[in-house]
């Protein structure tokens, strides 16, 4: 199997290109740990998904959802610093709690807002909306911890009642 060591590069003429080395997928082989952050660097599917700390199919999931798109080559993904940057918010926007429509509708206001005014009122309007969903939780949990230490500690209760 081909894999390739390094990012790939462009060409001055614009072609991709990249040093390939034959890999068995038995032996293992060295590889850079931290992704070069060049904006001309492209990145093979698991050379980003090891810098990311998420699989190839999470970042398939993600294409198929149209969140990125990688440029192809020949019939390998190449995912450029643009595809990194947008997981990155993606993968932010998930552990903070937005749903995929909330984070691709943020994301796509970045290229027809050069400005980033609707971008930064949307995300501000979104953020405030998600902490108020929050701070309801944590009521909640409050409220359930509240009644759980009231619960345990009556259980306690009979229990020294019993043991003596």
């Amino acid at each position: 199997m081909f894999v390739p060591s390094v990012p790939f590069q462009r060409s001055d003429r614009g072609q991709m290109s990249a040093d390939m080395t034959a890999e068995s997928e038995s032996t293992p082989q060295a590889r850079p740990e931290s992704l070069s952050t060049d904006a001309a660097a492209l990145y093979s599917v698991s050379q980003l998904a090891r810098q990311l700390g998420v699989t190839a199919r999470t970042i398939r999931f993600y294409e198929d959802k149209h969140l990125i798109s990688p440029q192809r080559a020949g019939t390998t993904r190449v995912y450029a610093h643009r595809d990194r940057a947008r997981l990155m918010l993606i993968l932010r926007g998930k552990r903070l709690g937005f749903s995929l429509r909330e984070i691709k509708e943020f994301l796509d206001l970045y290229d027809v807002d050069p400005a980033h005014h609707v971008q930064l009122r949307q995300l501000l309007a979104g953020v405030r909306k998600r902490m108020g969903k929050l701070r309801e939780q944590r009521a909640a949990i409050d409220e359930s911890m509240t009644e759980l230490a009231e619960i345990e500690r009556q259980c306690e209760a009979v229990l020294a009642s019993r043991a003596t």
